[in-house]
């Protein structure tokens, strides 16, 4: 009977104290070493494959924020929009602006003001009526355009630049 075991405690009946049986205890619950292996190279992949996204610029490509103040106001039917320039002002090539009527939602009014040969800030109803970018230049600040096509209830006016860069911006969504 010297060989058995007590299936409570693991231990051989007959061992001496609490303390001698609990030395005999193996801890089996442990990770394997096998599993250990596995995480740490899934991490170490892991971790190549993100510095590889960026080195190699996988990411694809974060534009900038332009900065460009534009401002609009109601007089009458009409939206009269405000140029006042800022740090990107050179690139801009042109603004399209969206006048919704708050009577006409149905029918917004696009127009496209760009500076022309002159300086002077030019305005048309279509983009093909648009000059070739390298004749223009860039709005002069202060510039003033009045757009026809508002009601007199509140209208949605939204603002996009178009810079040299090709990209473009909503610089301005607001109602008036």
């Amino acid at each position: 009977m010297q060989n058995q075991f007590v299936s409570s405690t693991f231990c051989l009946i007959g061992a001496r104290s609490l303390e001698v049986c609990m030395m005999n205890f193996k801890n089996e619950e442990a990770v394997s070493p096998v599993i250990g292996v596995i995480l740490m190279v899934a991490i170490t992949v892991i971790l190549a494959a993100v510095i590889a996204a960026f080195v190699f610029g996988m990411t694809g490509n974060v534009q900038t924020q332009k900065t460009v103040a534009v401002t609009v106001g109601q007089n009458g039917d009409n939206v009269v929009l405000t140029y006042h320039g800022g740090a990107d002002a050179a690139t801009l090539d042109y603004l399209t602006v969206t006048v919704t009527p708050g009577d006409d939602l149905n029918n917004p009014v696009t127009k496209y003001i760009y500076s022309d040969t002159d300086g002077e800030a030019t305005m048309t109803g279509t983009f093909s009526a648009l000059p070739a970018v390298e004749s223009r230049k860039t709005l002069p600040v202060g510039a003033s355009v009045v757009l026809s096509g508002g009601s007199d209830k509140q209208d949605h006016v939204v603002v996009t630049g178009h810079f040299a860069d090709g990209s473009d911006q909503v610089v301005l969504d607001t109602y008036v």
